[in-house]
């Protein structure tokens, strides 16, 4: 990764992305490290704001076009073959077997690694990522590894005979949580031989601590407005607290498919002057919100669809702004939020003891200070992200010189 073990291409399905902050913080720190990145990303953004963080990114991103027509397939399926006939042959099946837009984008990323000179390819998600860095390094004749979340691990949709063998042929595979660690290897026991858990990290000097005993009732809830997060369940509870007499105002960041719905329970509830949807906000600007905040509400759900969080980027910013949080149990959740130690845990989709925990939190300033001090110590033993993502470049670095 660094000059004594070459190149590294990441491969993401898109960069970049509002919501997944923890790739950016991941590459920055790599990158201070030492490590000589290049992006590839399969898709080209779609969000109207991005964090001011990119601008620190050193290295360059390329987008794998889709847009090219029959003969540039056809030059790109000959010059790999070309560049190597006999591990293009044992390919093909692989190749023919891929969804055609992930085997023109593998054949794509294949001439790009010969070109290029990248010796390892690191795909972040299990899914479309991981399928075209795992053809693309069999073409190109170099290694592949993988960091997987919890969408690519839960969800209904994702393929297990596919995934076991992207797990099979990576020569590292890096999961987020001790949860998705277990899962994997019960459910892949053959195919989890490299897998190890490193957490996703932030970095501590921008987020200072401050006591949270002064702060007004203000309860934060920030994440994508998707079933998943669990906010229909934080605006109930707002409402309860309304009618106990002991309002609290929801100051609520992100935006996604599900905010129509929630406007419409929020109006439907009478909370129109209790709630207020930020919609997207920046690092820095989501950072203020949170540190002016009481508590932090990360009610997380399993979907319908079995789609859930793995351990949201937001609620180890807020144990290390000093914000206490209120959270539910799912996947990784309990590893970071420990119920009475660094912070509240209640069930999904029990908007009463939702109501209750953020009661108890912001009627006692001693407790949330006593929460917040053992939230931020956890932060630092756990989630220092210039820490893990020297595990990480560790990792991806073993393989990083090794052909096939």
């Amino acid at each position: 990764m660094s000059a004594e073990h070459g190149r590294v291409g990441y491969v993401l399905k898109m960069y970049p992305r509002l919501s997944e902050t923890f790739v950016v913080n991941e590459i920055r720190a790599l990158e201070h490290l030492g490590a000589d990145l290049e992006i590839f990303s399969l898709r080209p953004p779609a969000d109207g704001r991005f964090h001011e963080a990119l601008a620190q990114v050193r290295g360059t991103v390329t987008y794998l076009d889709l847009s090219g027509k029959a003969g540039d397939l056809w030059q790109a399926l000959a010059a790999c073959r070309l560049a190597d006939p006999e591990r293009f042959a044992a390919s093909t099946a692989d190749l023919f077997a891929a969804a055609a837009a992930d085997g023109y984008q593998a054949l794509l990323l294949a001439g790009l690694v010969r070109e290029r000179g990248i010796t390892h390819l690191h795909a972040h998600f299990g899914s479309v990522s991981a399928a075209v860095a795992r053809l693309a390094a069999r073409l190109a004749g170099i290694e592949y590894s993988v960091t997987l979340h919890a969408k690519d691990i839960f969800h209904d949709d994702v393929d297990r005979e596919q995934l076991a063998l992207r797990l099979r042929d990576a020569a590292a595979v890096v999961t987020v949580s001790d949860y998705n660690e277990h899962y994997l290897r019960e459910r892949y026991p053959a195919a989890t031989a490299r897998l190890v858990r490193i957490y996703n990290g932030i970095e501590l000097d921008a987020y200072p601590p401050s006591r949270p005993d002064v702060r007004p009732r203000v309860v934060a809830g920030v994440g994508r407005l998707v079933e998943k997060k669990g906010f229909d369940d934080l605006v109930r509870a707002i409402a309860l607290l309304r009618d106990r007499g002991a309002p609290a105002h929801l100051d609520l960041v992100g935006a996604g498919e599900r905010e129509p719905a929630l406007r419409e329970q929020v109006a439907g509830l009478g909370l129109e002057e209790l709630v207020t949807f930020h919609g997207p906000l920046t690092q820095a600007e989501t950072r203020e919100v949170v540190r002016a905040a009481a508590v932090l509400a990360a009610p997380c759900v399993v979907g319908a669809d079995g789609n859930r969080d793995g351990l949201p980027t937001a609620i180890l910013e807020s144990l290390a702004l000093g914000t206490p949080v209120v959270a539910t149990p799912v996947t990784g959740i309990p590893e970071a939020v420990i119920d009475e130690e660094t912070g509240l845990l209640v069930p999904e989709h029990d908007p009463v003891a939702l109501a209750d925990a953020l009661a108890r939190l912001l009627d006692d300033p001693g407790l949330r200070c006593r929460l917040a001090e053992a939230g931020r110590h956890r932060v630092e033993q756990a989630f220092d992200l210039q820490v893990n993502a020297k595990l990480v470049h560790d990792v991806i670095g073993a393989g990083a010189g090794a052909g096939r």
